[in-house]
């Protein structure tokens, strides 16, 4: 087996440029699409109160790093809802505000919720100067700064959740953009390393190598432990370039996806090793390849996350794709902070689909041969 490895990173020196560029591909696909994605979304805002961008109100408001808040007029406000140049406008009072919007999205919830949590805390903090206003030995200031205090390090702390037991939906375009043009391309990279089984066999390079004191067992297992080398450094050199040169944001969960894509490269190995062993040359590889590639990363939330996805059918189908399962890992790592106990479901699924598929594999490969 080493001297077929050994064989396989020599052919690798002198054509590199599979790698590299399938590599340099997902990175760019990944910048501009994550760059256009990663965007504020702007808000109008029509109110009563007199000069609002000089008030406190304002200047609390217009803290968000989400939204971008436009003072218009009413009249203006309420145009853009209904042409659809913006997905809400809100009016602002004192103690409380209201959304005008046309149809919901998915943005909705994230301004109300962001709104809710602003007027909670600022009717508090009235409320306790109100309570104190009558009282000259109590410092509200005092009250108020100690309150924040206690908010970034509570007595107690108490947490129970489940990334896939939650309702809440959490999406994060820039890492959606990452993780599916990451998993897509490399299905290639393997692809096509698995693809020189299929090539070595049509060219008699497997009976040759029989005839040596090398196994079977040994000949397969130097193939596919190349092109899961080959992939697991592609993936992981794209999500190292994106953490330390562009400065993504992974929510402290770099070293958990790595973990993650071990399972997810090894299922794309087998995956290739399946669609070897049904295909009878490599024009009809080169053919199948791209429509599974395409096909999987559709239905397994690569494009767009499946959190938008409506139908039933879709979703049921897409629990038999690798990429479903591989994109709730990392996300899981990532945007939902869930520990590795609950990462170890989507593992094991891959794990079980990469056995399978592996076994499916070499078993018609070898029928098809006897």
């Amino acid at each position: 087996m080493m001297s077929i490895l050994q064989a396989k990173f020599k052919l690798f020196l002198r054509k590199p440029m599979l790698m590299i560029g399938m590599t340099v591909m997902s990175i760019v696909f990944a910048l501009l699409l994550g760059a256009a994605n990663y965007t504020t979304i702007n808000i109008p805002v029509y109110t009563e109160i007199e000069n609002i961008e000089e008030t406190a109100l304002w200047k609390d408001l217009t803290q968000s790093q989400s939204f971008e808040f436009m003072p218009v007029t009413e009249d203006k406000a309420k145009k853009m809802v209904s042409e659809g140049d913006a997905e809400a406008a809100v009016k602002l009072e004192e103690d409380s505000y209201k959304i005008v919007v046309v149809t919901e999205t998915s943005n909705l919830h994230l301004l109300e919720s962001y709104l809710q949590t602003f007027y909670g805390d600022l009717l508090l903090e009235d409320k306790i100067k109100e309570a104190t206003a009558t009282s000259s030995y109590i410092d509200p200031d005092a009250i108020l700064e100690e309150l924040k205090e206690k908010e970034k390090n509570p007595l107690f702390k108490i947490q129970a959740a489940s990334f896939r037991g939650d309702d809440a939906v959490i999406i994060d375009n820039q890492l959606q953009t990452i993780f599916g043009f990451t998993l897509f391309f490399v299905i290639y990279t393997i692809s096509y390393n698995v693809h020189n089984i299929l090539q070595e066999r049509t060219w008699g390079v497997w009976d040759r190598m029989i005839l040596s004191p090398l196994k079977k067992w040994e000949m397969y297992a130097g193939n596919l432990v190349y092109s899961f080398l080959m992939g697991y450094v592609q993936v992981a050199i794209i999500f190292f370039v994106f953490r330390y040169g562009v400065g993504v944001d992974f929510y402290g969960g770099f070293g958990k996806i790595l973990i993650v894509l071990v399972p997810y490269v090894f299922s794309i190995v087998a995956l290739a090793l399946f669609l070897v062993s049904v295909v009878k040359s490599t024009q009809q590889f080169n053919a199948i390849i791209s429509l599974v590639s395409v096909s999987l990363s559709m239905l397994g939330g690569a494009y767009w996350p499946l959190e938008i996805v409506s139908s039933d059918f879709l979703l049921k189908v897409s629990n038999f794709v690798p990429i479903k399962h591989a994109m709730e890992g990392l996300k899981a790592a990532t945007i939902y902070g869930a520990p590795m106990s609950e990462i170890l479901y989507p593992i094991s699924i891959l794990i079980l689909m990469g056995v399978v598929l592996i076994g499916i594999g070499i078993n018609v490969m070898e029928r098809k041969n006897a």
